[in-house]
């Protein structure tokens, strides 16, 4: 008897087409209609840069309005419509919903302007996936609590959770619990865990513990998930862009592997339900002890991730001996003479993202999801046009590789371009960093109308969602 088949060679049916933002990039109106303070308002600058706190009064924050989605998101959901959008991605701003994270009682204007984007997408027949937190925890956890490295904050995000999942359950399927939770490893700034004032005693403890308080929470989620919306999809979400070792040196080798391993790390606990002996030397060697109470192992156990969502923009490479700083982007270290390199310096790496795809099936076999990929670039008006050729070649070598990957044999959810229009730089909190099908007039200044153009990529991503990237 001969072993059936499971060769596929194109892009399954029903496959999710479409594209990513984050609230607090986009929305705007950052204390309107009760909404709270957030830690994303405080990076005025970017994450890149130190914590700025609340702006002072009359200084200029590009998220105060952002691209002003929060009013304008029927004009902007209509235009993902129109280029066959199947998935939208974004975030829910947790201090809409609970200005300071801790009161009993939801913010029922915060609730409702959710109900309405939600209803909106489904007018499309668009399906939410939905970022429980995205780095914007109110500003108040972070002030009374130290964020995550509290063990308190679980409770409260359970109460956060418990209350968008029961208002949404009919809503929304698919859900992630934290942005790019690994990127809690680096020691350059602390969005993902929201841990400052690190650097007294032992800055590893307090990451890898403030990362268990996290597991936590995820489990919880995932438990609530499947109590109150049965026919939903969970799962983590990290920064996944790769890292190869820069010669055949053996010492290279393994470091490389090392490093990828530490970010493995956040999901092999998420989705393999446990926490892998390698971590274990990592701790001995640098004085950490993680506080465990007793059910946190079965809850992580019993509830794990079930598909992993990820971030990936580049790849870079690692000699040995060197030390690597890593972000989104991937890690900055040794240049890959191979590759090309963006304005913003992320080498351009599409076979990277046919190789991290198939990572992470081997390693998990659990369907995985790129939700973030693109480019940024300063785009040019040109007599009310914008011409964008290296986007579409950025874009049309990378969804190659995401079809190779397919065939490869990678169970793959969808593809949600970073982001499908033009949105504050998380980094930088730039304007002039544009990834967008759809160019916003706003510039780094906070002037501009806020017209919505669509570039010529538009009119691409558009015919490759209708062919199901046959045309690719």
């Amino acid at each position: 008897m001969e072993l059936t088949s499971r060769y596929r060679d194109s892009f399954p049916e029903g496959f999710l087409w479409g594209g990513a933002i984050a609230a607090n990039q986009a929305e705007g109106a950052w204390l309107e209609d009760g909404k709270g303070w957030d830690l994303a308002s405080c990076f005025s600058k970017g994450v890149h840069h130190k914590f700025q706190g609340k702006p002072e009064k009359g200084s200029y924050s590009p998220h105060e309005t952002a691209i002003d989605f929060y009013h304008r998101y029927k004009e902007d959901i209509a235009l993902f419509a129109e280029m066959g959008f199947k998935v939208f991605r974004t975030s829910i701003h947790w201090s809409r919903i609970f200005p300071k994270g801790v009161e009993e009682e939801p913010n029922e204007c915060g609730l409702q302007f959710y109900d309405d984007l939600f209803d909106e997408l489904r007018k499309y027949h668009i399906e939410p996936l939905i970022t429980i937190s995205h780095y914007e925890m109110p500003l108040y956890l972070v002030e009374q609590y130290g964020g995550w490295r509290s063990r308190e904050l679980i409770g409260f995000f359970e109460h956060y959770c418990r209350t968008i999942f029961t208002r949404y359950k009919d809503k929304v399927k698919y859900w992630l619990t934290f942005n790019e939770i690994n990127n809690m490893r680096r020691n350059a700034d602390y969005v993902a865990g929201v841990i400052f004032d690190g650097t007294e005693g032992n800055l590893k403890q307090l990451i890898y513990q403030s990362a268990h308080h996290m597991f936590v929470a995820s489990s919880m989620a995932n438990k609530l998930c499947h109590e109150i919306i049965p026919d939903a999809k969970i799962g983590c979400m990290l920064s996944l862009s790769n890292i190869y070792p820069y010669n055949c040196d053996p010492q290279a080798v393994f470091e490389t592997m090392d490093i990828r391993r530490k970010s493995l790390f956040f999901s092999d606990v998420m989705v393999r339900g446990y926490y892998p002996n390698y971590i274990f030397r990592l701790w001995e060697e640098n004085n950490v002890h993680i506080q465990v109470e007793e059910g946190d192992l079965e809850l992580i156990r019993s509830y794990p991730s079930e598909f992993v969502a990820f971030s990936y923009y580049r790849t870079s490479t690692h000699e040995a001996g060197k030390p690597s700083f890593f972000d989104t982007g991937g890690e900055f270290s040794t240049p890959n003479p191979f590759l090309k390199t963006s304005e913003w310096g992320w080498q351009i790496d599409p076979v990277g993202l046919r190789y991290t795809l198939n990572e992470i099936w081997d390693r998990y076999q659990v369907p995985v999801f790129p939700v973030e990929n693109g480019l940024g670039a300063q785009d040019q008006v040109e007599d009310g046009k914008i011409h964008d050729p290296y986007r579409i070649e950025y874009l049309s070598e990378h969804l190659k590789a995401v079809k190779e990957a397919v065939k490869d044999g990678v169970e793959i959810m969808g593809y949600a371009y970073w982001g499908p229009i033009d949105i504050v730089s998380a980094s930088t909190s730039e304007m002039k960093k544009r990834y967008g099908f759809i160019y916003v007039d706003k510039d780094n200044e906070g002037n501009g109308t806020l017209a919505r153009i669509k570039k010529d990529s538009f009119e691409w991503y558009k015919r490759v969602i209708e062919t199901n990237g046959e045309i690719l």
